[in-house]
């Protein structure tokens, strides 16, 4: 089974991209919304005892949250070390049904890939880019986003030159949906024979 690694800063595609390479029937495990599970689950009383106050009605208060951990290192550092190995638990979980249902494909959409060190799980990595004027665009766009939130958003991340550097393929989301689609269309096309040989 040939796995690839779908990455890129945010607010780059990257959900728009997973999409589409589920439109070619590629299994797709998403990190976020694993993410937004553990928040409402078991991974809320955990996150409380860390950072009383930031649960609400049983499930994290992502406002709360990032409000309390966005500037301040050693707490973001506390908060991937209580979710990264359950989001890793439950990747796993979905590599092992999917190879045992035959799947030939699937994509680990992780926007933290590098940040977490996942590449080395991965067998290709797609990396999704977009110029740095549109991506500040598209987060200011986000419901209840500002200009010094944003910024500490794109800071903690990997630069996008330097992942689109590590990348097998970049797809830019800077054109239409169209031809996004048909970019994710020749990278299915060009690993296809590469999962048919594994």
């Amino acid at each position: 089974m040939l796995v690839l690694g779908l990455t890129g800063s945010v607010a780059m595609g990257k959900s728009t991209v997973a999409g589409f390479f589920a439109e070619h029937g590629v299994a797709v495990f998403d990190a976020d919304r694993a993410v937004h599970d553990l928040y409402r689950g078991e991974a809320a009383p955990l996150i409380e005892a860390a950072f009383p106050g930031t649960v609400v009605g049983g499930a994290v208060d992502r406002i709360r949250l990032s409000a309390r951990v966005l500037h301040d290192r050693p707490a973001m550092i506390r908060l991937e070390a209580l979710i990264h190995p359950l989001v890793a638990k439950r990747e796993q979980v979905f590599c092992a049904a999917s190879a045992a249902a035959g799947r030939r494909i699937v994509l680990l959409d992780i926007p933290l890939l590098f940040e977490v060190g996942a590449e080395s799980r991965v067998d290709i990595i797609v990396v999704v880019s977009a110029p740095a004027e549109l991506q500040r665009s598209r987060l200011l766009a986000r419901p209840g986003m500002d200009a010094e939130r944003a910024a500490a958003m794109i800071g903690r991340q990997v630069p996008d030159a330097e992942k689109r550097r590590r990348a097998h393929f970049i797809i830019d989301t800077s054109a239409s949906l169209d031809e996004t689609r048909r970019a994710v269309a020749d990278v299915v096309r060009a690993v296809a024979g590469r999962a048919a040989g594994g």
